[in-house]
């Protein structure tokens, strides 16, 4: 299983500590698949980049910051982005300007929409580990109302 058993109490536990604006620490959540990886360190090779390894670290704030504050979204609904997305059948996305995997299957999300969840990494600030930076539910055409 990509997402660590205890994965999504890490998690949500960094996002209620950011809510109550307390300091975290990245904690790691789960393990990108051998696929994954070897896609990811491929393309960074071309572009002369370090190779990142599988382990996955979350800290949490942007995360929050723009699904929760900016977007509406719930911390649960981070946390069924991020399963969904470290799933073994996510495939990676590259471009110069980010690192991701997405799940090709739809997922049906709290609101009714058929996503497709993505996983954004940073792949620099904690080198060689990638952290979630951001989630995204792809295909989200109903969206949260504000609180």
């Amino acid at each position: 299983m990509p997402l660590y058993e205890n994965g999504k109490a890490l998690m949500r536990a960094n996002l209620r500590a950011i809510e109550l604006r307390q300091k975290v620490r990245s904690v790691a959540i789960g393990v990108l698949s051998e696929k994954q990886l070897t896609d990811i360190n491929e393309q960074r090779a071309e572009e002369e980049l370090p190779p990142i390894v599988a382990e996955v670290l979350f800290v949490g704030a942007h995360v929050y910051r723009s699904r929760v504050l900016k977007d509406g979204y719930e911390i649960e609904d981070i946390i069924d982005e991020a399963e969904s997305a470290l799933s073994e059948l996510s495939e990676v996305i590259y471009t110069p300007y980010m690192t991701a995997i997405q799940n090709p299957n739809p997922r049906l999300d709290r609101l009714g929409n058929h996503v497709h969840d993505r996983m954004i990494f940073e792949c620099t600030k904690y080198r060689p580990n990638p952290e979630l930076f951001s989630t995204q539910p792809k295909g989200d055409w109903i969206k949260p109302t504000r609180k």
